[in-house]
Parts: C-alpha cells; sequence; structure tokens
C-alpha cells in the first residue's frame, strides 16, 4: 500500500511538471499579442524585455503565472515579455545570520542560555521561489527550533564539551529540512553558553575543591617519597659510621659558606646517652 501510494505521488507529481509549462490556447493568444505589440512599438519595448542579472544572481520567470523554464535564468542577459512575463531574482550568495539567545533546559534539568550561527545558501532558485514564502525568514525560524531541540536531549556536560558534535547534528537536521526549499546549510556553530550565577559559583567551588584534593595528595606523595629515601640513606649511613661525621661536616660548611652569625654544632647522641647514664 505504501509503494502504491508513492507510486501515485510520483506519477502526480510527474503530470504536474509536465503540465507546468502548459498556457493553454487562451494563454498562447495572450503570448501572441505581447509578441505583436513588441514587435510594432520596437525598438522602444526593447528596453522593457532585456533584463540583466549580476554573476551571483539567479531570476525565476513566471509567465502568465506559470514557471516557463525549470531552470533560472543569468547571469548576464535575458528576454521576457513584458505583459506577461514576470521576475524573481534570487541571491546565490552564502548568508548569515545569528540564532538569539535560547533558554533552553538540558536533559538534567538545567538552565542555561545558548545563541548560535548558521551559515547557508541558496542552491535551487526554483524551489526556493515556488515553494516557501520566505526562505531566509523560514530558516531563521527553523534554526531556532532545532537548536532548542538539539540541545534539549544533550546534558550540561554534554553541551559544554561536545560543541563540534552538537554543531554537525544542528547543520544535518536544518539541511535535511530546509533541501525542499532549494537552502543548502554549510554550516552551524554554537556561540556562547551562559550558565547561571548559582550554577557558575557552584562549580567553580567544585573545581577548587578538586584541586585543593588533588595538591594534598600530591604532597603526601612528595612527604611519603621523601620518607623512603630518608629511610635508604639513615640505612647507609648506618653501615659506615664514619660517613655520620662526614655528614656533620658538610652541613658545617655549609652554614659557614652563607656567612651566618649563628653556628649550630651538632653532638651525637651516643655522647648525651653516656652522660645521662654516669648521673
Amino acid at each position: 500500500m505504501v509503494t502504491q501510494g508513492k507510486l501515485q505521488i510520483n506519477a502526480e507529481e510527474n503530470i504536474e511538471d509536465k503540465s507546468t509549462g502548459r498556457l493553454g490556447c487562451f494563454g498562447w493568444l495572450l503570448v501572441l499579442i505581447s509578441l505583436l505589440f513588441i514587435t510594432a512599438t520596437f525598438p522602444v519595448t526593447l528596453f522593457m524585455c532585456v533584463k540583466i542579472v549580476k554573476e551571483y544572481e539567479r531570476a525565476v520567470i513566471f509567465r502568465l503565472g506559470r514557471i516557463t523554464d525549470r531552470k533560472p535564468k543569468g547571469p548576464g542577459l535575458f528576454f521576457v515579455l513584458p505583459c506577461t512575463d514576470t521576475f524573481v531574482k534570487v541571491d546565490l550568495r552564502t548568508v548569515s545570520f545569528d540564532i538569539p539567545p535560547q533558554e533552553i533546559l538540558t536533559r538534567d534539568s538545567v538552565t542555561v542560555s545558548v545563541d548560535g550561527v548558521v551559515y547557508f545558501r541558496i542552491n535551487c532558485p526554483i524551489s526556493s521561489v515556488a515553494n516557501v514564502s520566505n526562505a531566509h525568514l523560514s530558516t531563521r525560524l527553523l534554526a531556532q527550533t532545532t537548536l532548542r531541540n538539539v540541545l534539549g536531549t544533550k546534558n550540561l556536560a554534554e553541551l559544554l564539551s561536545d560543541r563540534e558534535g552538537i554543531s554537525l547534528s544542528m547543520q544535518a537536521s536544518l539541511d535535511e529540512a530546509t533541501d525542499p526549499w532549494g537552502i543548502k546549510v554549510e554550516r552551524v556553530e554554537i556561540k556562547d553558553v551562559k550558565l547561571p550565577q548559582q550554577l557558575q559559583r557552584a562549580m567553580a567551588a567544585e573545581a577548587e575543591a578538586s584541586r585543593e584534593a588533588r595538591a594534598k595528595i600530591i604532597s603526601a606523595e612528595g612527604e611519603m617519597n621523601a620518607a623512603r629515601a630518608l629511610k635508604e640513606a639513615s640505612l647507609i649511613i648506618a653501615e659506615s659510621p664514619s660517613g655520620l661525621q662526614l655528614r656533620y661536616l658538610q652541613t658545617l660548611n655549609t652554614i659557614a659558606g652563607e656567612k651566618n652569625s649563628t653556628i649550630i654544632f651538632p653532638l651525637p647522641i651516643d655522647i648525651l646517652q653516656n652522660f645521662m647514664k654516669r648521673d
């Protein structure tokens, strides 16, 4: 049933496309009268028949309200009949616009304000004229809706870290939706994500606490490594008692080299223990 319905729709579209350029007897009569009028008033009407479009423009011609050709005219010179033809100029250059800041509720129930920018161009002038009343305005409104729909499925962490993926997802959605309008979405970018002040303070406090925890862990690891090194040094000195005396002399040499007014003479603990035993 679905296949039959698609075939019927395609057949109707083909019939419509074939009958688009047909004007009927009365239409051709009006075209003939217009040609006779041009011939009678030549060359005055030549200025009314010759039109010019620029390199980045195309012209869609309507003859008695119907599109005469499925290919737009331009760039350069083209001819129109002054009494029966009208035309619409379409700009093919890339257009950019800002998406106004949108208040969006993320998947994890956080309210953020997000704005962006969209770059698009018209790649089919006939579709942009015949299928939508205002292609530029429709694309702007659709971009706002798409931004809300896409970001509503993301949590805050994904919104802050995966902007490129979100931009590509928005571009694909917009490009698919605007294809019947003859519009090609070239690029979508997320400009700014504004968080509430309370959430910013909470995230700053969390980051500061995380940094302090890492600093304490690093300090504890340094103390552990220093204690392990001191233990190894004490074992080496214990094997050679004269090494402790050399260490004392090296310490005195270091203190004397700094020109200090106070010099501390370390005494071995063994000597003090002997005096304590005599008492």
